[in-house]
């Protein structure tokens, strides 16, 4: 059986300013605000993610990475990731 690597780092890109930052994702829970370092805006995930990560970072969060590889329901998510 194959074992799987999650990434636990990301680069959030502030959709305002620009400005990346390399920030470590949580594995216990989905993070929904982000203040950016940059200029100051609060990210809040798009419609349809369930994190920042997903909406902004370079690496979707732990659990989806984990439904893609497994081809399951993310417990953050409703629906199967594709």
């Amino acid at each position: 059986m194959q074992s799987m690597v999650m990434e636990l780092q990301s680069t959030l890109t502030c959709p305002v300013c620009g400005r990346s930052e390399i920030e470590t994702m949580p594995t216990n829970a989905c993070q929904f605000f982000y203040d950016c370092k940059g200029c100051g805006a609060v990210l809040r995930p798009n419609a349809g993610d369930c994190c920042v990560f997903c909406s902004f970072g370079s690496v979707p969060c732990p659990p989806i990475q984990e439904a893609r590889a497994t081809g399951t329901t993310a417990c953050c998510q409703g629906n199967t990731v594709s």
